[in-house]
């Protein structure tokens, strides 16, 4: 039986993300254990910083003291990643970390599932997760290049037209 690669995430010092990536990316390189390892991310967002009066385009850490690995779970796996220089330890208990589960893996924005929306203008949909959450409304729009949905739903008593990630809808 084929092991399949999961998210796992790592704790690092604080602002050794970037070193415990690298270190993880030069084992995998010098292991050849590229089949055991798919991604090792730190994940960060583009944001607007002002100082001096002055804008300033900076990437900020999502996720500080973290880093997420793509990988197969094996004793070897566990070991290289455990005794990185910079890793304090795997988040899950110590003897057998926890993957993360697919609605972790959207809802934190690692992987968006690839797959074909099958809505028709004016059909009714239910939003399954999110802020909206709960509420149902009519398909007004579809953009396939955003991968988005503009719906309406009734925010407060009036119609409020909401553009929405595919996956976070479902066809009632």
């Amino acid at each position: 039986m084929e092991e399949t690669s999961k998210w796992y995430v790592v704790h690092t010092y604080s602002g050794y993300e970037n070193k415990v990536k690298a270190n993880i990316e030069k084992i995998i390189e010098n292991r050849g254990m590229h089949d055991l390892f798919d991604q090792v991310v730190v994940p960060v967002q583009d944001t607007i910083e002002m100082k001096n009066n002055v804008k300033k385009a900076v990437q900020r850490k999502i996720y500080p003291g973290y880093v997420l690995l793509k990988m197969v779970m094996t004793d070897d796996t566990w070991y290289v990643v455990r005794n990185t220089r910079g890793v304090t330890s795997f988040v899950g208990p110590a003897s057998k970390p926890v993957p993360l589960t697919d609605e972790e893996i959207i809802t934190m924005g690692i992987e968006v599932p690839d797959f074909e929306l099958d809505l028709d203008l004016g059909e009714l949909v239910r939003v399954i997760t999110g802020p909206f959450e709960g509420s149902t409304g009519n398909v007004k729009e579809i953009n396939h290049q955003k991968k988005t949905v503009s719906i309406t739903l009734s925010v407060f008593g009036r119609e409020t037209q909401v553009e929405v990630d595919y996956h976070v809808l479902q066809r009632m």
